[in-house]
């Protein structure tokens, strides 16, 4: 039986925690409070103050505790102790020392001394002074020598022979992010990399020491770094790293026989933001191609998000998933995930119950149609959103060319009915995701976009509205989006195919998604109503070099190994996007990579209602494709027109 509970007793929880440094604490109360007597008077007590110190004991154990508890000395985690927890310990003990010498040797008639002077004598008449400074001292160090002894011993002595067994690793980025991942590594029981030196491009930090790691070169210098210390892996610490400066970082090192290449994640949680070795990435085609320097006011995006409540219309898929996870690191108050596909929302569910155990309360998960009005309807008045973030659409432009009614339905029905929702039930703002073939469209898809702008600007200020603030933010392609022709060449490389390229000229504007989304959630806080804000998705790439790329990515050769094949243009396809048209052009935002289109056409909420009537006669019963064309090519400028001499 015996055998049976001692695995239990042994296995580690917050209460045996908690437990355990309370009974600790007071063993060290009682040492302190003793070595305090003993060094104030020359390790010979009398027995006046071994009395004194008996009597003194329960008042110290009693007050010390209670600080310590309010500062949450006990949530303490030791193997996470830092500069933020020792400051916790220090004001704790700070604290209860004040409030020992009030209770002590402050004269009053509510006081420690006139309530217990009778009792306590002479505990309460001569009880010395210098006593709390020593116990001061002595408790400081002891509490926070037993809280910072596990870390020690991971960081320093275990692992210090540990470490020596891994990969031979240069950290490049000496800053913040580096930081963390040398103390991450310092944690790990067997770590995959043994740290050797940092790279960083601020001269100041060369020949300096982070954790006993020194910063040997900068970053330019990574071939000769790896060369003279043998070194076999690389971890690149810099988030804010652009795709050029990266892909020269990933050349350099696979030139010097490199295999393991690692980034940083985005940190999704600002709260926490701590780096796990476990879920350093793979540097991907992404990285290399789309990533750009993006920065955003963090300040501003909390301002809009914190504590309010959100809700996001295709949170399941590759944008709504990123808008999801970058919203709930700004810890809003409640969350509202809306989605058709019922499996992209289980999945969601999992990600985010694991990467914000603390949101499980906030965050609500619910399979629905927004074309389904009432239900729409339903939602909004009892959640009564805050901010509204429209990710739902249906975005594939061969596909939508065959099923035009659907993209209508979705695209311009389903934004009519979450906007008729947001103004009814007074959202603040309401953010509609757009796309760069809405300008100019040559596709359903396209056109369909380009009405659903049409239908939040007509909102913006209607008559009996004046609250709700809606807003179009339009980009360009992301890179790995479920169905582009990222995820298509990875399958095609999977199978040993040739990758096929519609046109030799194709190209289009990129960007990752967490950047596409960092910038979505700027644009939101800055934009104002009725403005379609535009994106700066950077310089365009041809799909051929993407496909080039990503053969060589994978250690081969293109047009040796793999095949590059042209299979020509899909219908409503371009050979470029346009994030602009010529008419309208741009104005400057507060953001540089944000810019406000001049958008010269406006309907009203009145026109877009008649719209909408027409084409729910054109797509009732079975569908009529021509009608639904020629009423796109009648309500949205430029579908139809002839690209070829454009082109």
């Amino acid at each position: 039986m015996l055998k049976q509970y001692i695995p239990n007793l042994l296995y580690p929880s917050s209460f045996k925690r908690s437990l355990f440094f309370i009974l600790s604490d007071i063993l060290i109360i009682i040492l302190s409070l003793y070595l305090s007597f003993l060094l104030r008077f020359e390790f010979a007590l009398s027995e006046v103050y071994n009395a004194m110190v008996l009597k003194a004991l329960p008042f110290f154990i009693i007050v010390k505790l209670v600080s310590f508890g309010i500062f949450r000395v006990y949530r303490i985690t030791w193997r996470q102790v830092g500069i933020n927890e020792l400051f916790n310990i220090v004001s704790a003990v700070i604290v209860s020392e004040l409030v020992l010498v009030v209770l002590f040797l402050v004269p009053s008639p509510l006081n420690f001394f006139a309530l217990t002077e009778r009792f306590l004598s002479p505990v309460s008449t001569g009880f010395p002074r210098s006593i709390f400074l020593i116990d001061l001292g002595i408790s400081i160090l002891l509490i926070s020598g037993l809280r910072i002894s596990k870390r020690f011993y991971l960081e320093l002595v275990r692992n210090k022979r540990n470490l020596k067994q891994g990969l031979r690793t240069i950290i490049i980025g000496a800053g913040n992010t580096g930081e963390m991942v040398l103390r991450d590594i310092a944690k790990q029981e067997n770590s995959l990399f043994y740290p050797i030196g940092l790279l960083d491009d601020d001269s100041r930090k060369l020949g300096t020491y982070i954790h006993r790691v020194k910063v040997l070169a900068k970053a330019d210098k990574l071939k000769a770094v790896v060369r003279k210390y043998a070194i076999e892996a690389v971890i690149i610490a810099i988030p804010s790293l652009n795709h050029k400066d990266l892909r020269r970082m990933y050349d350099d090192a696979r030139e010097c026989g490199i295999k393991t290449i690692k980034i940083v994640p985005k940190i999704y949680d600002f709260h926490k933001p701590d780096i796990n070795i476990k879920t350093l990435e793979d540097l991907k085609i992404e990285d290399l191609i789309g990533r750009q320097m993006v920065k955003v006011d963090y300040k501003e995006i909390k301002e809009l998000l914190q504590h309010k409540t959100v809700f996001i219309s295709g949170a399941g898929g590759s944008i709504g998933s990123e808008i999801v996870m970058q919203v709930c690191g700004f810890n809003p108050s409640g969350l509202m995930l809306f989605d058709i596909d019922e499996t992209a929302l289980h999945n969601m569910e999992l990600k985010v119950r694991k990467a914000f155990p603390d949101l499980k309360e906030k965050v609500c998960f619910t399979v629905g149609n927004i074309l389904d009005e009432e239900k729409v309807k339903a939602i909004f008045k009892n959640l009564r959103p805050q901010i509204v973030f429209h990710a739902a659409a249906y975005k594939h432009v061969p596909m939508m060319e065959h099923n035009p009614e659907e993209a209508v339905k979705t695209n311009m029905f389903g934004t009519y009915n979450l906007a008729d929702a947001a103004s009814r039930y007074d959202a603040e703002k309401f953010i509609v995701i757009s796309t760069d073939k809405a300008v100019r469209p040559t596709s359903i898809m396209g056109a369909t976009k380009r009405m659903a702008e049409h239908i939040c600007c007509a909102f913006n200020g209607s008559e009996g509205q004046r609250k709700t603030e809606f807003i179009s933010v339009r980009f360009g392609n992301v890179l790995g989006s479920r169905g582009s022709v990222l995820p298509m060449f990875l399958e095609q490389l999977k199978n040993g195919d040739a990758l096929t390229v519609t046109h030799k000229d194709m190209q289009r504007y990129f960007m990752t998604i967490p950047e596409a989304v960092s910038l979505v959630l700027q644009a939101s806080a800055i934009g104002e109503g009725g403005e379609v804000l535009v994106l700066d998705m950077g310089e365009p790439v041809k799909i051929i070099k993407l496909a080039e790329e990503l053969i060589r990515l994978n250690g081969l050769m293109p047009y040796r190994d793999i095949e590059i094949k042209f299979t020509g243009m899909r219908p409503g396809e371009k050979l470029f996007e346009e994030i602009l048209t010529a008419h309208e052009g741009t104005v400057a935002s507060r953001h540089e990579k944000v810019f406000i289109a001049k958008n010269s056409e406006k309907f009203s909420k009145e026109e877009v209602e008649n719209i909408l009537e027409e084409f729910k006669t054109a797509i009732a019963g079975s569908a009529d494709h021509k009608k639904i064309k020629d009423l796109l090519r009648k309500n949205v400028k430029h579908f139809g027109d002839d690209f070829i001499g454009r082109l």
